[in-house]
């Protein structure tokens, strides 16, 4: 069945990964279905959060701590209606793309191998392993940093070889601001980006409700 020419296009939520050097696209995860709910956590990051300084009650040292989680579905069956067109999914079931999510968590082989190399040479100090930076996009106005926190995976079905065909995936990730990040990173950039978005829309909104009262 045709869409309606007039009914606005799908947006999928997708996470790009960044190289973490060059900050070039490394490469695009999009969830096959949207899912229907989005939880988002926000912490307040304040100064007198941990105490009772009533001079400090109201002063914020940092943006707050924002944390997602959703769960999306992953099915292999209508690709499989067309194994022709559809090779990989027929060779390995969906663990391309649960591999792809996985492997957000995962320090490179090559890297562990290369600090294994220095540690054999005697460098005493050999500096954790920076992963790629991970970026949220979920719509035009939400385009976030983050680091996938939390990974759940509930294979579903299986083909003759085993291969998972279907799954649920529930996701944690949180978004790093410029607390988080050096202030040069390209991750704070594009935090900047996101938290002025936040501020634009809210102001449109006190402009909405200054005209309602008025």
């Amino acid at each position: 069945m045709s869409s309606f020419p007039g009914a606005p296009r799908l947006l999928k939520g997708t996470i790009v990964l960044l190289d973490a050097v060059s900050f070039f696209p490394k490469g695009i995860i999009t969830l096959q279905y949207n899912p229907e709910t989005l939880r988002r956590t926000l912490q307040v990051r304040g100064a007198g959060s941990e105490g009772g300084d009533r001079l400090e009650a109201l002063r914020l040292v940092a943006p707050p701590m924002e944390t997602i989680q959703l769960e999306a579905e992953i099915d292999a069956t209508d690709q499989l209606e067309f194994p022709a067109k559809n090779p990989v999914t027929v060779l390995s079931g969906i663990y391309p793309q649960l591999a792809a999510l996985e492997t957000l968590i995962y320090p490179k082989s090559s890297q562990i191998q290369k600090n294994n190399q220095l540690a054999r040479r005697g460098i005493l100090e050999i500096l954790p392993i920076e992963a790629d930076l991970s970026v949220f996009i979920w719509g035009i106005n939400r385009v976030m940093p983050v680091r996938l926190s939390e990974l759940s995976i509930t294979e579903e079905a299986f083909d003759p070889k085993l291969n998972p065909i279907r799954a649920k995936v529930s996701l944690g990730m949180q978004v790093l601001s410029t607390n988080d990040l050096r202030f040069d990173h390209k991750g704070s950039s594009l935090f900047t980006v996101y938290q002025k978005q936040k501020e634009l829309l809210a102001n449109v909104n006190l402009g909405l409700t200054g005209m309602a009262l008025s």
